[in-house]
């Protein structure tokens, strides 16, 4: 499996030192004293306006972000996670209340609207079975993105800053033509 590699740089539209990497950093600012643009040379990753994989975040995957503003970026970008591609299949169970609480659904593929699909006006917690998978603040898969990977997540208002406070109405697999 190869991995992704992405450039940051210091300045708007690719300018000013620079910093590659092809794995997770949870703090550029080790790196590069601010990072407002950066470049995908390959596969897939989210960057995020806080450090340790915190605050609003944005799916990247190869192609050129010259301002880290119309990412939906507040601050610079402070961290970077790669997203390992996933070639089996997709399953998910999505949850209207936190803690597994509540109406349950099993997702194997996209949907870009839970209120029409599935009647559910919230999901609060979810338990990721197999790949990987992007949730949107709105239908049709716009707005503020959250990324998640294989594992249980019990309550999204506890993942840190405004995300605990979105209602997620879409979501999509991150397929491997990244």
């Amino acid at each position: 499996m190869t991995m992704g590699k992405i450039i940051f740089y210091e300045d708007r539209n690719f300018q000013g030192r620079s910093y590659e990497t092809s794995s997770d950093c949870p703090e550029l600012t080790s790196y590069l004293s601010r990072c407002n643009s950066c470049r995908v040379e390959s596969g897939c990753f989210m960057v995020y306006d806080r450090s340790n994989f915190q605050g609003n975040q944005y799916f990247a995957r190869r192609g050129e972000y010259g301002d880290h503003q119309r990412m939906g970026m507040s601050d610079c970008i402070r961290s970077c996670r790669n997203i390992p591609m996933h070639s089996g299949q997709f399953r998910m169970r999505i949850y209207e209340r936190e803690n597994f609480g509540g109406q349950m659904h099993e997702m194997m593929d996209d949907c870009e609207n839970m209120m029409d699909r599935y009647r559910m006006s919230d999901c609060q917690s979810c338990n990721v079975m197999d790949g990987h998978w992007l949730m949107y603040e709105q239908p049709n898969y716009r707005g503020r993105q959250m990324y998640l990977r294989p594992g249980e997540y019990r309550n999204f208002s506890n993942m840190g800053g405004s995300m605990g406070n979105m209602r997620w109405q879409s979501m999509r697999r991150i397929m491997d033509s990244c």
